[in-house]
Parts: structure tokens; C-alpha cells; sequence
């Protein structure tokens, strides 16, 4: 039988072992899995996208109005936009199904890096870098995807994304320019995972645009690589031409304020109309709004 004082000993060794190593690592919550997206929040921005002139919600500033307001889906048809990625700001709300895996040092077992991959379309892969190293310096080169890293606070992971390239906020033309930045905040709750994104824009947006998004976790989703192919999907378009609008000629600007029923000025957006108190501004557009005739 092992004297009583050796087992005082070996407790207080564990005791000093756990102490040296604090439970940064048991606050830290697995990630990795197959999750699949949870529809119900932004559902119109799915499939077929947000309309012409939807900016409801978004803190735009004129700058980003006017580039917005002259966006033509049609360049999307051009050969060298057909592939062309999105930026890791679009990719994180555009809400597809993805897989999240961990990298992990073989000799410390501490986690590297997350690597993302979305369903095809959204981007490509993303790394959230998670072993402290820093962003690049202002000056370096901006990619779709941008810089991510990844820190821990308790439960809750937040993940800075810095160095991207100027792309569009939501597909109806809505634009982020070069000098924007990222913050993503995961948690997870059992099978569900809660993403609440922050977007820093001091070119096109007049205060930070938050939004937030769900997944499931699904133990039977398999995520594809879907090759891509070039083709020409409008016969006759005239070499050189780049689609878009002139300012103030978008013919379908004001389709959707007349379809939802709301005035012009609602929809356009800015910081004014993301607060609660615009509903007394909105109600008393909708007073001067002439009245439709019942059906």
C-alpha cells in the first residue's frame, strides 16, 4: 500500500501541472463538423437574391448608393466575371452549407488554424489562423478571401478578417470596398451554430452592418468541389462593353418599393432607417403615399 504522504505528493503535483496550464484549451468549444444552413433569417437574399434597389436595412452611405444604383446583373455574364470569386464578406452571410476542420500540430496538439469550405460559389476556402501570428502589414497584397485570425473568449470564437478585396455586400450590387473588415463571432450551442458578423466599411458604409446566420450540424451532408466552366451566355454582346447603369438611369430601381408597397425614400437604405425610431418617420411617408384602389 502506497504511504499516504507519496499520494499527497502526486495530488499536489497535479495540482501544479493544472496550473501551469490554464484551461484556456477547455473553454474552447469543437467546431469542426458538416453544418448546414439554416434558412429563415434573410430568406428573399437565398436562390435568386435580393431585387434591384433592395437596400432596406443597410447603413449606406451615397458613395455606396450611387455604385449600387449603376450595378447591371448582366456583368456577371461576361467571360471574366463568370469565375470570378466572392469575397469572404459575401461567402459569410451568403448563407451555404460548409464544412469546418480543424489543423492540428502533431507535436503539441494545439489547434493551428480552421480551415472553411463552403458549397460552391461562396468563395473557395477560407483559414482561420488560430496560433497568434499577426496581420499582414497595410500595404500587402488583398485577396478574395482576405487574412483570418482566430481568438477565443470563453465559449465564443471571434475571427478578424482583414486585407480583402473590393466585392459586393449582397447581390443586387451592394458594394464593400478594399478598406473594409470582418468580424465574426461562432458559438455554438449542441448541434446548432450561431454566426453573428460585423462589417467595417469606412468607404461605403456610414456605421458598422450586423447581421447574424444559423447552421445545423449534419452528420450526412457531403460537401462537392463543382468544377466551373467559361462559356458564352449572351449571343452577341459587343466586344469590350462592360454592363451598368448611368446615375439616374436604372429603370428598375424603384420596382421593389412599388412591389413591397413602401415609399422610394425606405428602401434606399442609410443609417437613419437601421433604427427602431425610423418607424415614426416611415408611417408618416406612408400617410403621403396616394392610396391604391381595393381589388
Amino acid at each position: 500500500m502506497q504511504h499516504p504522504r507519496g499520494l499527497r505528493a502526486v495530488g499536489f503535483g497535479l495540482v501544479v501541472v493544472a496550473l501551469a496550464f490554464p484551461c484556456r484549451a477547455l473553454a474552447q468549444i469543437d467546431l469542426s463538423g458538416e453544418w448546414a444552413a439554416r434558412l429563415h433569417e434573410d430568406q428573399p437574399h437565398r436562390f435568386e437574391g435580393p431585387s434591384i434597389g433592395d437596400y432596406t436595412g443597410l447603413p449606406l452611405n451615397d458613395a455606396a448608393r450611387l455604385k449600387a444604383d449603376s450595378w447591371d446583373a448582366s456583368i456577371q455574364s461576361l467571360r471574366e466575371h463568370q469565375l470570378q470569386p466572392l469575397t469572404a464578406i459575401y461567402g459569410s452571410h451568403g448563407i451555404a452549407n460548409l464544412r469546418i476542420s480543424k489543423i492540428v500540430d502533431d507535436a503539441s496538439q494545439e489547434v493551428v488554424a480552421y480551415k472553411i469550405f463552403r458549397s460552391p460559389g461562396t468563395g473557395g476556402i477560407r483559414m482561420f489562423w488560430m496560433d497568434g501570428r499577426s496581420h499582414p502589414d497595410e500595404y500587402a497584397a488583398h485577396t478574395w478571401q482576405g487574412f483570418s485570425t482566430g481568438t477565443w473568449t470563453g465559449g465564443m470564437l471571434t475571427v478578424k478578417t482583414t486585407h480583402l478585396k473590393a466585392g459586393v455586400i449582397q447581390r443586387d450590387g451592394v458594394p464593400h470596398s478594399d478598406r473594409a473588415e470582418l468580424t465574426e463571432h461562432f458559438v455554438r450551442h449542441g448541434d446548432y451554430l450561431t454566426v453573428i458578423g460585423v462589417i467595417d466599411d469606412p468607404a461605403y458604409l456610414d456605421e458598422p452592418l450586423v447581421r447574424s446566420w444559423n447552421y445545423v450540424l449534419d452528420l450526412g451532408q457531403q460537401l462537392e468541389s463543382v468544377p466551373g466552366q467559361i462559356v458564352d451566355e449572351i449571343a452577341g454582346l459587343v466586344p469590350g462593353r462592360v454592363p451598368h447603369h448611368l446615375p439616374g438611369t436604372n429603370p428598375f430601381l424603384k420596382e421593389f418599393a412599388e412591389h413591397v408597397g413602401l415609399p422610394f425614400e425606405a428602401v434606399r437604405g442609410g443609417r437613419e432607417t437601421t433604427y427602431p425610431e425610423y418607424q415614426t418617420k416611415l408611417r408618416a411617408l406612408l400617410d403621403k403615399m396616394p392610396k391604391k384602389p381595393a381589388p
